[in-house]
């Protein structure tokens, strides 16, 4: 099966670019990114902090069924426009992966889909490769029809 999130990473650059078609209005698509209960559910964390503002910051936690914490994630938030960009780092606690740059661009394609982009940077490209070499492609690919499937759910149950 075809994935619907794409990667595009350069050979020898310390960037890459992911886009995402989704069939989802494009108010959605953002609060799938900023509503921390949304969040939570596509992503399989907790959310234990989500301000959404320029100069706000966030922090998830990612727990086993046991609820030991797998794994911690934190950022700040460096620009915020509403339907539109957030511009963020995003660094994960106690791995070897440094604070990575991402600018996260939401467009309208028609009333009912949208489009992601995110141009994610790393500190070399031997981070980039390294993250590249986990299974990152399937995972995001994964996370984002979660995503679609979260948020039509909830479409779907404002609208009864």
């Amino acid at each position: 099966m075809e994935r619907k999130t794409k990667i595009h990473a350069e050979d020898g650059r310390q960037e890459i670019t992911i886009t995402r078609e989704f069939e989802l209005p494009l108010d959605l698509l953002f609060r799938a990114y900023t509503d921390a209960a949304i969040v939570e559910q596509w992503m399989g964390n907790k959310v234990l902090q989500l301000d959404n503002k320029a100069l706000g910051a966030y922090r998830f936690e990612t727990t086993d069924p046991k609820g030991n914490v797998v794994l911690r994630s934190r950022g700040t938030i460096h620009s915020f426009e509403p339907n539109h960009r957030i511009t963020r780092t995003f660094e994960m606690e106690n791995t070897p992966f440094e604070a990575q740059l991402e600018f996260l661009e939401f467009a309208a394609l028609t009333e009912s889909t949208s489009l992601l982009t995110m141009h994610v940077i790393y500190r070399s490209v031997a981070q980039r490769d390294q993250m590249l070499q986990l299974p990152f492609a399937q995972g995001i690919n994964m996370a984002h029809n979660r995503l679609e499937q979260i948020v039509l759910t909830v479409q779907s149950t404002n609208h009864e």
